[in-house]
């Protein structure tokens, strides 16, 4: 992905909330079925909440039962990054935003057809901008 972003962490605390910025720069989560997002209805785009980047439409998304917003593909593959994430004695899959590192969350291979793959995102890491 072209135009990289980078910020200070000066920068990043002056623009995101404490919460926003525990999960969006420190990889924190949020608890699930706490989300604005996790049982959201409304049509529209999910942009990255630290650079805008369209990440997720909401015809992707689905009901996994997980207490967060869950979609089964990004709206471009270059728009999200995987890293191999360790932490809290397990091995996962970390989502992050390519153009701007913003921790998103994990991606599991128990999603719905067509993908197989449940991206399973913090609602602190997303905007929706409705249709």
């Amino acid at each position: 992905m072209s135009d990289k972003i980078t910020k200070t962490d000066e920068e990043w605390r002056s623009q995101l909330s404490r919460e926003e910025y525990v999960v969006c720069r420190e990889q924190g989560t949020e608890r699930a079925f706490t989300g604005r997002y996790w049982d959201e209805k409304k049509s529209g785009t999910y942009h990255c909440n630290g650079c805008g980047e369209a990440l997720f439409a909401s015809d992707t998304k689905y009901d996994s039962g997980s207490g967060w917003p869950s979609f089964y593909q990004p709206i471009n593959e270059a728009s999200v990054e995987e890293n191999r994430d360790t932490s809290h004695a397990m091995v996962r899959v970390e989502v992050h935003c390519a153009k701007c590192d913003t921790h998103l969350g994990h991606v599991f291979e128990d999603g719905p057809e067509p993908t197989g793959l449940r991206y399973c995102i913090n609602s602190l890491s997303l905007k929706l901008e409705e249709d």
